[in-house]
């Protein structure tokens, strides 16, 4: 009776290692693409008043929170354009209304998602289930009568860029403005030794740039740790009408001057009569 040879053997164990790497990273990749979902928030939202308007939104994998905030210096009455805010993967909703000041200040409305799973949002984040609340969003902030559904400009930070690009598929958009975002999660798995195809929430942002008809305003750092820069770089030669302003910083402190960025994209907004 013949034995294994010692290499065969130590292949086939190497293979079987493999294997189950792979299988548990597979099964807990959400748990890595979404630890935002983790992060204790009150177990009740702000109270709605003419600053925050609080709403839940139904989806079809449960409600999800919103929160609008009305643009500042504008008539009563008058319908402006607006924007939907989606955030990175490790923040809340509720860190983020001092960080919109200037956007409310150029004149337009917030509306900041809450992703399913975080904060209050019932549900569990993955790419269905985000777009889905999204769209969403989108929707309850059309009908708003405050609100110029022509006008409508999807942001997205980070993670955030994929439901911003996605939503791009279903809803009609007066621009994209994408930060620090990714062509697509698919490249993201050669970080842990496993092929593109197991990645189970893609957002194919590129494709997404690709097909939009609108102008995009893109903005990276030339030092970005998280997302390559190259991403960034990629989607600015893939859409039809694109600016690309580069930061000297890296992900988790770009842009460098907030306030000075939406300046930026407000000027840019004038300029295409969005604003």
């Amino acid at each position: 009776m013949t034995s294994t040879p010692p290499l065969l053997r130590m292949l086939v164990l190497a293979a079987v290692a493999y294997g189950c790497y792979a299988l548990l990273l597979y099964l807990g990749q959400r748990t890595i693409m979404y630890p935002g979902r983790g992060i204790k928030v009150a177990p009740a939202p702000p109270k709605s008043s003419p600053e925050l308007s609080v709403a839940r939104l139904d989806t079809a994998t449960g409600k999800v929170e919103t929160w609008f905030l009305p643009a500042k210096g504008i008539p009563a009455g008058a319908r402006s354009p607006a924007l939907l805010f989606f955030h990175g993967n490790g923040e809340v909703i509720d860190f983020l209304p001092g960080q919109v000041e200037g956007v409310r200040r150029l004149g337009l409305h917030v509306m900041l998602v809450e992703y399913p799973g975080y904060g209050r949002s019932e549900g569990a984040p993955s790419e269905e289930s985000i777009t889905a609340a999204a769209v969403a969003g989108y929707d309850a902030l059309s009908s708003r009568p405050d609100v110029d559904p022509a006008r409508i400009i999807a942001f997205g930070r980070s993670v955030g860029g994929g439901p911003a690009c996605a939503l791009s598929r279903y809803r009609p958009l007066a621009a994209l403005v994408l930060q620090s975002t990714f062509t697509s999660a698919r490249p993201f798995a050669r970080r842990f030794l496993l092929p593109g195809f197991m990645v189970r929430d893609v957002f194919d942002n590129l494709a997404a740039v690709r097909r939009f008809p609108g102008p995009i305003l893109l903005a990276h750092g030339r030092q970005d740790d998280i997302i390559p820069f190259s991403h960034g770089l990629e989607l600015s030669k893939a859409g039809r009408e694109v600016k690309f302003i580069e930061f000297n910083c890296s992900h988790n402190d770009c842009p460098p001057d907030p306030d000075a960025f939406w300046r930026m994209a407000g000027e840019w907004l004038k300029q295409r009569k969005i604003l």
